[in-house]
Formats: structure tokens, C-alpha cells, sequence
């Protein structure tokens, strides 16, 4: 095992009707003006974010709102976030909806209270040395940026998306009620599940040191999620599953899966971010697009991972040959995305990216990575650029084209 720091500061308050709680929490915190951040939609037609500023009101808190986020959220959007923390003399920021808002939150609370080009941080050019304090109303189990220290930003110029990391924006607390999670559409819920169970896979498979305990733990937060997922495709007003995956959300992202293990892998992240940056997809979506073919391109580099993974996550029978089982175990969770509706490749993920296209993903995402990444299979260029290519139609075609 490797040493490991293990920081998880932020209060959950969990259960049915929690949003009235607000008000109170932000107080709590010392928030006096705030900022509610939220997307659109279904937080205004829910009447969610009336009950939020009735909840900010009883507690006689100023505040003002910006609205507009969107999936892969934008620059342009947290530098018009940070104008108005600066003109308004905010000093406490309130995200309300999913990953989007929660990660442009933390955008714009570094940009309010540090000097210069916030973008510089996710160019990895310098370092912020403080953040406003981030609450949030969480809408949908995803990202699980309610708990932990990343974000992911896109740059309108060159289409570029980056993320970072920096324990400054860990949100102080997270409202969590499964009922809030009921509006989405099937889509976004499948999408969400998947990028959940991604931030498992991404620290599970990995070269290198592990704990018994922390891989048990992940193992049943990956059982749970394909279970839940499951239900929810049937039926989507489950409260129970609901509730299963909004927790299981917050812990495959706030380190709690990755104690003890070689620092994850996050290759098939680093891959997707430039899938969404340039071709605007659901992250959640492009993560199950990439997956298999990753998969197949490192199992044999991380074969005993895949090999545990495939019998005690995918329910295959070990028969004694580890390569064939960690392929069958590759299959069974490309089954699992094809039974929540999710692609398994760029084609049924809807977009055609040319061969100039996938170059250039390819160049970013190494760009990005500083060169390589991986821990799996530790990656270069030319290695994204094969797996972009499995991609397009998927691993079991690619020969075929």
C-alpha cells in the first residue's frame, strides 16, 4: 500500500426536504451575501430555487443570482461569475444543480479573491491562495464535485477543457435529498451513474500498491451503482435507488476509493475531456464511449485488476484464465452501459470525428496530461491516438475499418 492523506471537510445533510435547511447552513458557514449559481430548467420550473431564496430569506441574507450553466461548463460564464462577486461584495457562493454549477462555483470563488486570469489555474501555471467558501443543493448524482476538490472548465477559444484540483474549493457542505434527483430525464441519470462508477474504475485500476479495504469498499460501491442503475432505468421514481446513488456519487469522488492505491489512473477521463470540449457531448456519455476500448488496450499491462474486477464487481466465474475472464469482465460492463442506453462507441455516442479530428484530440489530451498519463498502462500520444480509433466504432468493429 502507499501512504496516503485522506481530507473530507464537507458537511452532508442527506434525506427528504433538506433544501429548507439552507438558509441556515449558509449562515452557519458566515455566508452574509451570496451567490446562488444554478443551470435553468427544472431548478426553476421544480420550484426548487424559490425555496432556496425563501430558505436564504428567512435567515435575512442578501443575495443575487446567476444562472446559466451548462454541461462542459464555460469560461465565459465564471468570468461574468466573478464580475459580479466583485461588484456585489460577495462572500459566500451557493451552487445549485449538478456537476456544471458546482464546478463553475468553484471557478468563479477562485477568480473573486485572486488577482489575474483565473483560466491560468486550469492551464496549471500557477496557484490560487484562497477561494470563496462553496455550498451546494445537489440535483443530480454525478460528478461528485459536492465532496471533492476538482473541477472542469471549458475554454470557448480552442475549445479547450481542463480540470484542477485544489482542496481550497471543497464545498463546506452539500444538501442532499434524493427527490431532487426525480426530474431528470432517463438520460441524464444513466450518464450520471456512469461518470460514478468512472471515478471508481479510474483509482481502481491501477499498477502498483492497493488496500484490501479501500478495493472491497469500491467493489461495493460499483455492485450498488449497476444495481441501482438497473432499477432506475425501470423505474425511474425510486427513492430508495435514488438515494443509493446520490450517495455513492459523493463517495467515488471524495477520495475515500483511492486510499492506499498507486494515485489513479484517470486516463479514460483525460480522454473523454477532449471528446467533450471539442464535440460538446455529456461527459458521463463520452466516458462510456471511450471506456471499452481503453479497456481492451491496457487490460494485459493491469491484468490481475481487471481479472479481480471482472469476478468480484462483474460476477464472472473465474475458470482459471485470467486474460479470458478480465475480458469477459470488460463485455459484461459494456452490457451494463448498453442496458442503461449509454454508448459504447463514438458512432452510437453520435458524433463522426475525422482521422484530423482524432489527431488533434489525441494532441491535446497528451498536451493536457504533460505528456503521458496512466497508471493501468501509462499512455503517450500515439497510444490515445490508437484508443480514439477503437473508439469510433467501437473495439469490436475497429478491424472491420
Amino acid at each position: 500500500m502507499h501512504n496516503f492523506q485522506y481530507y473530507t471537510p464537507t458537511k452532508v445533510v442527506f434525506g427528504k426536504d433538506t433544501e429548507k435547511q439552507t438558509g441556515s447552513l449558509v449562515k452557519e458557514q458566515g455566508g452574509k451575501k451570496v451567490l446562488i449559481h444554478y443551470g435553468g430548467g427544472s431548478v426553476i420550473r421544480s420550484g426548487l430555487l424559490d425555496r432556496v431564496k425563501a430558505s436564504l430569506a428567512a435567515e435575512h441574507m442578501d443575495f443575487v443570482e446567476l444562472g446559466g450553466a451548462v454541461p462542459n461548463p464555460r469560461l465565459g460564464l465564471v468570468y461574468e461569475g466573478i464580475e459580479l462577486c466583485k461588484k456585489e461584495g460577495v462572500d459566500f457562493i451557493l451552487a445549485v444543480g449538478g456537476g456544471s454549477a458546482i464546478d463553475s462555483a468553484k471557478a468563479i470563488g477562485y477568480g473573486a479573491v485572486n488577482e489575474g486570469d483565473v483560466w491560468d489555474f486550469y492551464d496549471y501555471k500557477r496557484q490560487p491562495s484562497r477561494c470563496l467558501p462553496i455550498g451546494v443543493v445537489l440535483t443530480i448524482a454525478a460528478t461528485g464535485s459536492e465532496m471533492s476538490d476538482s473541477s472542469v472548465i471549458t475554454k470557448e477559444d480552442g475549445w479547450i477543457k481542463r480540470g484542477y484540483s485544489n482542496d481550497l474549493s471543497r464545498p463546506r457542505f452539500a444538501v442532499m435529498n434524493p427527490d431532487l434527483t426525480k426530474t431528470l430525464p432517463d438520460y441524464q441519470t444513466a450518464c450520471g451513474c456512469t461518470d460514478i462508477l468512472m471515478h471508481t474504475m479510474e483509482r481502481y485500476f491501477t499498477n502498483g500498491g492497493n488496500m484490501e479495504i479501500t478495493d472491497s469498499m469500491a467493489e461495493a460501491l460499483m455492485r450498488t451503482v449497476i444495481k441501482n442503475a438497473k432499477i432506475l432505468a425501470e423505474d425511474p421514481l425510486n427513492y430508495d435507488a435514488r438515494a443509493e446513488i446520490l450517495w455513492a456519487g459523493s463517495l467515488s469522488h471524495n477520495g475515500l476509493t483511492g486510499c492506499g492505491n498507486a494515485g489513479g489512473d484517470f486516463a479514460s477521463h483525460a480522454l473523454e475531456h477532449e471528446i467533450g470540449g471539442l464535440f460538446d457531448v455529456a461527459h458521463g456519455a463520452g466516458l462510456a464511449a471511450i471506456w471499452g476500448s481503453w479497456a481492451r488496450y491496457v487490460y494485459q499491462n493491469c491484468l490481475p485488476r481487471f481479472h479481480r474486477f471482472a469476478v468480484n464487481v462483474m460476477g464472472i466465474e473465474d475458470l482459471g484464465a485470467p486474460d479470458d475472464t478480465a475480458l469477459k469482465g470488460i463485455c459484461a460492463m459494456e452490457d451494463f452501459y448498453r442496458a442503461i442506453h449509454m454508448p459504447t462507441s463514438l458512432q452510437e455516442l453520435g458524433i463522426a470525428p475525422t482521422d484530423g479530428d482524432l489527431k488533434t484530440m489525441a494532441r491535446k489530451c497528451a498536451v493536457a496530461a504533460g505528456g503521458q498519463k496512466g497508471s493501468a498502462m501509462v499512455l503517450h500520444e500515439d497510444d490515445m491516438l490508437a484508443i480514439y480509433r477503437m473508439a469510433e466504432f467501437g473495439p469490436e468493429k475497429a478491424a472491420a475499418h
